[in-house]
């Protein structure tokens, strides 16, 4: 009896949770719905990650006198959001609660543009005005993990779970994508037609084949961490994975090691900071600690970069300094499942996949160089420094017209 209980009161959480989901989205249509006639003179761009910061500054400079720019940006992301207000632009901090209901919904539905960097469940419940287009400004430039309908666990979900799920994914008019092949990703894990893909090349992207850029971004890593300069830099840069749970496999440490004039860099996600610290103790002299240098960053002073499935390797490869990337896919056979891989990823990684500690320890020592033509071929064919430019044509032409 206790057993049942104990199931029926389980059950009756997850049903109250999905309710107050159903909820939240019918108060956002209701609210939508109620704007729907509101005047169309703003541009709106939802913030949950803060590498886009050019794009928007010149979206801001580029639109017309009478068009304002507003983001709202993710809580974590306040930093971006002072850098953007001290350019003059109008932020506001977004959660998905009443307040936004009441206060953000109005404000949203004034826009003519409305650009997303990620997946935002409230738009389920939007009602889209023909006049308004919504687009999708996606934060990675390609994918080796599965998401969407793509990703095995979808089609486990409740059939709500997987009509609010379509329901974001039909709200946008047009996907920005740096190649026809993220283009097909998207349009198969989302399933929507491949016309809405925008080929035009990710925004973030230009500055990694920027000079200058380039040139200033060193100048701080290597005033920040004097002891990269000169040296063989490896990084270390693990995927996220669901849960958060991360446990480093044997012998890594010791793979790591397999270049000893080499400086080790480790980085993986905030919420491991205990793993981390494991790690960087046990490779001792070796490691270099860049807690307050971003991945990006990093990327630009290493010469051998090491991850599984994280989308931090079509960045890698479009950088100068792009010597060797290898894929360490240790639990390839667990990820494979759940949440699974692309169909193709064996046709078009530019190195091999290493699933034992032994194989990635005899490729750090060799130290080959990585082709990196095919790849970006692939992946980055308009990510070609001009996206930026092509994308605010685009779209400050839909405004005009």
């Amino acid at each position: 009896m206790w057993y049942n209980s104990r199931c029926y009161g389980q059950r009756n959480l997850v049903i109250l949770v999905i309710n107050v989901k159903e909820i939240y989205l019918w108060l956002v249509r209701l609210m939508s719905l109620l704007c729907a006639r509101r005047h169309r003179n703003k541009v709106v761009y939802l913030l949950s990650f803060s590498d886009n910061l050019p794009f928007i500054k010149a979206l801001a400079a580029a639109l017309p006198a009478d068009v304002d720019l507003l983001v709202f940006y993710r809580p974590e992301h306040e930093a971006a959001a002072t850098h953007l207000a001290a350019a003059g632009i109008t932020t506001r901090v977004f959660r998905d609660d009443l307040h936004f209901v009441w206060r953000g919904i109005p404000s949203l539905m004034q826009a003519r543009l409305l650009f997303c960097d990620n997946y935002y469940a409230f738009l389920g419940g939007l009602w889209h005005p023909k006049n308004m287009r919504i687009v999708q400004m996606w934060h990675a430039a390609g994918a080796i993990k599965r998401f969407g309908w793509d990703d095995p666990t979808t089609s486990r979900r409740p059939k709500s779970d997987q009509r609010r799920f379509q329901a974001v994914y039909n709200q946008f008019d047009d996907y920005v994508v740096g190649s026809s092949a993220m283009g097909r990703v998207f349009a198969n894990s989302y399933r929507v037609p491949f016309e809405r893909m925008q080929i035009l090349g990710y925004p973030r992207s230009d500055r990694l084949v920027n000079a200058t850029w380039l040139a200033k971004t060193r100048q701080r890593v290597y005033r920040l961490a004097p002891e990269l300069q000169g040296q063989r830099v490896i990084l270390y840069a693990p995927t996220y994975r669901d849960g958060v749970t991360f446990r480093p496999p044997e012998g890594l440490v010791t793979a790591l090691q397999q270049d000893p004039a080499a400086k080790v860099i480790v980085k993986l996600h905030p919420a491991l900071a205990d793993q981390t610290a494991r790690l960087q103790q046990e490779l001792g002299t070796q490691v270099v600690v860049a807690q307050h240098l971003s991945t990006t960053e990093l990327l630009t002073v290493t010469e051998t970069l090491i991850t599984d499935y994280s989308s931090v390797a079509f960045d890698y490869s479009l950088l100068s300094n792009a010597h060797s990337l290898l894929f360490y896919l240790f639990d390839l056979p667990a990820c494979t499942q759940d949440p699974g891989v692309q169909a193709d990823l064996f046709e078009w990684l530019p190195s091999p996949a290493l699933q034992t500690a032994a194989e990635l320890a005899a490729a750090i020592h060799a130290d080959t160089a990585t082709d990196f033509t095919k790849f970006n071929q692939h992946w980055n064919s308009a990510n070609d420094g001009q996206a930026t430019q092509r994308v605010i044509d685009r779209y400050v032409a839909l405004l005009t017209n």
